[in-house]
């Protein structure tokens, strides 16, 4: 296991690149008695970007208006909740031990949301509401696939206003300029004389855009029913996320020279691939079916888009008109 250590060195040294996107000098503002937290802000528009693409997405899939926003509720505060657990037990170095502070675990406007705890609990929660109004799962996840990476991408925003999460030195035109903190302290990550980072955060977000907008594309195009567009976004997300975080420099478990986070993309991705396929070979028994909104997906269900069912059900019809004129 590598952590690396924080080094107080004083101001950062004079080195950067010619051009260097610049670090916001605050990351919260006061509204009266009240500390708003860039970080929080970023994640609350991700969220409502999310959910009013879902409910557009739900509705022209024939579902009810508001069903997402139910679902909204119990999602964002289980995904808080299984994040933020995924951050505290990954990196508990950071809140226990020897001269920390346990209480800070508990401060998520200071970052450290762990996706891959995230969405799961998440999941949870669109499950618990799904059940208890007969809903399927399988059509939720179609509508809600493509909007996470792009909740995603707002989110990550988060870490630039926070000056966190940064990857290796350089010196490229589009590099993160990083200042130590005020004390003088340098950041998780930041190296001595160095002051420009790749900027990671940003890497990511566009990966996300990326992958909300190729999503949304695959689910026209392709048949991606039975949850195989979520498990698409889940190995699309797995490939970005492993080659930026091979980027990250801030403090981290390393395992055989990975970061656990590079090994939590390769198993995920691989359980999502797995299912992906498995998902395939079921719809194969029923692919000439479309599973109407709040249908099972094991229900008998014609596809009536499908030409040849088509024809046979005219066909049909026509010999029940004869039948009932003799």
């Amino acid at each position: 296991m590598t952590i690396p250590s924080t080094i107080d060195v004083g101001a950062a040294g004079t080195g950067r690149a010619l051009a260097a996107i610049p670090s916001p000098d605050v990351s919260a503002f006061q509204l009266g008695p009240l500390t708003i937290h860039f970080y929080a802000l970023c994640i609350l528009a991700g969220v409502i970007a999310a959910v009013y693409w879902s409910e557009r997405r739900w509705q022209a899939m024939g579902g009810q208006a508001g069903t997402i926003m139910d679902l909204a509720v119990p999602a964002v505060l289980l995904g808080l909740v299984g994040g933020r657990l995924y951050h505290v037990i990954t990196d508990y170095q950071l809140y226990f031990g020897p001269g920390k502070e346990p209480i800070r675990a508990l401060f998520i406007w200071e970052g450290g949301l762990g996706i891959w705890g995230a969405i799961p609990m998440g999941a949870l929660g669109v499950w618990l509401v799904a059940r208890r109004r007969g809903l399927s799962m399988s059509q939720l996840s179609f509508a809600i696939a493509p909007t996470i990476p792009l909740a995603q991408a707002f989110g990550r925003w988060g870490n630039y206003f926070n000056q966190e999460l940064f990857g290796a030195p350089t010196d490229l035109p589009w590099a993160l300029e990083v200042s130590p903190y005020p004390s003088g302290m340098l950041r998780d990550g930041m190296e001595a004389g160095v002051t420009t980072y790749h900027p990671t955060f940003l890497y990511e977000s566009l990966w996300c855009l990326v992958l909300a907008v190729f999503l949304a594309w695959a689910g026209r195009r392709f048949d991606m029913r039975g949850g195989r567009l979520f498990a698409l976004y889940v190995m699309g997300y797995c490939v970005g996320r492993f080659w930026i975080e091979y980027l990250r420099v801030d403090p981290a478990h390393d395992i055989l020279g990975l970061r656990l986070n590079n090994w939590t993309s390769i198993l995920v991705f691989l359980g999502a691939l797995a299912y992906f396929l498995w998902a395939g070979r079921r719809l194969d028994r029923f692919s000439t079916r479309v599973v109407p909104i709040g249908v099972d997906a094991d229900s008998e269900v014609t596809d009536t888009t499908n030409p040849a069912t088509a024809r046979q059900r005219d066909g049909d019809k026509r010999a029940e008109g004869a039948d009932r004129k003799e």
